[in-house]
């Protein structure tokens, strides 16, 4: 198996005939999800998602891929193609857009409509080609085929990458249940066909690639959730990602069977759920689904609420009612269902929410306590089969952390593949499909750009250290006047600190300090104000950290007059 190593340089120019193919996210963590094909100078992108920030990025709302190496490549992209819509595959279009409105983008018709939509709220109307499963299209140099997958949302696709180079298949997320909801199972006829022809590099979803076995089938949930709407005394509340129709659906259905109304909270749930109504792919019995604001005429035990919220996200709707910071107050006797899986690194976010509502009275179902949920990724057992099916002659794991990325790596060594044709790559290795071998040539800057508020890229990991310090060990300023002919300090200093811990009175143990450095600088002719702030910074931080063990932010100003 050939990996990355630190001292990757530049990738060289692409030898005429290769295909190369450039992960900028999705390889060593879960989300952010973009790779780009390139062929006789033509780019071809699948899927351009977000990550979502974790606690130690404060204050950051979406982390995208780095398109500095596409930048000056616009023209020669092609399309981008979007296997399925869930935001980490998604969510990245907008600002990826931004840079170059017209550049088509290639999908189901839901995973289209649900783009569409989060477009409009960026003004951009795009240039979109639907495209089915069995459907091919060239697109460009490259020639795409479209395979039906089965995920935990409707109207997944995997794409096959005709070149000259040879054929790259990317699964996108892709699970084999064998009793769908929506009936749509994931083509292995299609698959072993594009086997017969040759899959010559297989970029395959590694998420639950250390999970031995099969997933169980998405409608087990079904007799679970009946149970929990039959034991509940009050309100149900549910939480799922915005874009979970198959979770949904289960969730109507037991609301109907149970005789109450269901009501979406939450702006992107509101939106998703009505574009899926609208094409099909949910149903919804007249009058089950109802307006929040007519919930107040209801009984309690008629009401079922869906909103967002399953990963602790800090501002999605059940972590506020956890916190008691939403209008939907949380009562003993209340009921809620978190109907998704937990995200790796969001552990602590969402104990602290199942906490909260606890607190607060509330019987929480969750993955922990009751099968509420199912992976929609393929398990161990389904990877073997899936590599027996496609005979892959190269296999790029993708997808996951790297502990996925190597177990999906073993997994395909078991099957056959020669292990030094396992590529396992993270963001930004470059990977050439030369002569049927794909192999490792170099690296390209793929770091991590973040999203605050309405900026983007700006925050840096100097800014996020520094939101760090804040955060745990608060701010001292110090505000001195001096001099600007002798040095000598005629004010001041004034300090003061803010969520460090510290007393504004205790800083008169560091003040003398303060004074004979400042000293001793005006006598060696040091008077520079920007020098004399460090010094201060100096003496007051070997001061705190000496007398109190802290490492706050301290904040100098010298002013001369």
């Amino acid at each position: 198996m050939s990996h990355p190593h630190p001292e990757l340089g530049t990738p060289p120019k692409l030898p005429k005939g290769a295909l190369r193919v450039t992960p900028l996210g999705g390889l060593g963590e879960i989300g952010r999800n973009m790779t780009v094909f390139e062929y006789g100078g033509r780019l071809l992108i699948v899927d351009c998602g977000v990550l979502f920030p974790e606690d130690e990025q404060p204050g950051i709302d979406l982390i995208l891929p780095d398109f500095t190496t596409i930048r000056d490549r616009l023209d020669d992209i092609e399309g981008i193609v979007l296997t399925h819509g869930h935001e980490d595959h998604i969510g990245g279009v907008p600002y990826l857009l931004r840079l170059k409105p017209d550049i088509p983008l290639i999908g189901s018709k839901l995973t289209l409509a649900l783009i569409e939509a989060k477009l409009q709220e960026h003004r951009i109307r795009p240039y979109t080609l639907e495209v089915q499963e069995g459907q091919r299209e060239r697109i460009g140099v490259f020639d795409c085929e479209f395979i039906a997958v089965n995920h935990s949302i409707p109207d997944a696709l995997a794409v096959a990458i005709r070149t000259p180079a040879g054929m790259a298949v990317a699964t996108g997320d892709f699970k084999m249940d064998q009793l769908p909801l929506d009936g749509r199972l994931t083509d292995l006829h299609a698959f072993a066909r594009l086997s017969e022809e040759g899959i010559d590099l297989l970029l395959s979803d590694s998420t639950n690639a250390e999970v031995p076995g099969f997933v169980p089938p998405e409608r087990d949930i079904s007799n679970v959730l009946r149970t929990v709407f039959a034991n509940a005394q009050k309100r149900i509340i549910v939480a799922s990602f915005a874009s979970h129709v198959h979770r949904i659906q289960q969730i109507l259905d037991a609301a109907h069977e149970y005789g109450r109304r269901v009501a979406f909270v939450g702006r992107s749930m509101v939106r998703n759920m009505g574009i899926a109504r609208d094409l099909g792919y949910l149903k919804v019995p007249a009058g089950l689904v109802v307006d929040v604001k007519t919930l107040d005429d209801l009984p309690d035990d008629e009401v079922v609420l869906v909103c967002t919220g399953s990963q602790g996200e800090p501002m999605a709707a059940l972590s506020r009612m956890a916190n008691r910071d939403h209008q939907i107050r949380i009562v003993p006797g209340d009921t809620v269902i978190l109907a998704s899986s937990l995200i790796p690194g969001n552990e602590n976010a969402v104990y602290r929410v199942i906490n909260g509502l606890t607190r607060w009275g509330a019987n929480v179902v969750h993955k922990g306590n009751a099968k509420v949920h199912v992976s929609g990724h393929a398990s161990a057992g389904e990877l073997l089969y899936f590599y027996n099916i496609c005979k892959p002659k190269n296999l790029m794991p993708v997808h996951g952390e790297w502990r996925h990325l190597r177990a999906n790596a073993e997994l395909g060594a078991l099957t056959g593949v020669p292990k030094d044709h396992i590529v396992i790559a993270e963001d930004g290795v470059v990977v050439d499909l030369i002569d049927g071998k794909a192999k490792i040539v170099g690296k390209v800057q793929a770091g991590y750009v973040y999203v605050d508020g309405l900026s983007v890229g700006d925050v840096t990991e100097t800014s996020l250290k520094d939101r760090r310090i804040l955060g745990d060990e608060g701010i001292i300023s110090v505000f001195i006047v001096v001099d600007s002919s002798s040095g000598k300090i005629v004010g001041g200093p004034h300090i003061q600190a803010r969520g460090s811990g510290i007393e504004d009175s205790a800083f008169t143990g560091v003040t003398p300090k303060i004074q004979e450095a400042l000293d001793k600088s005006a006598q060696d002719g040091v008077m520079e104000p920007h020098q004399l702030q460090q010094l201060v910074r100096r003496v007051v931080g070997k001061w705190v950290s000496d007398t109190y063990r802290r490492r706050p932010m301290i904040l100098p100003v010298v002013v001369e007059v």
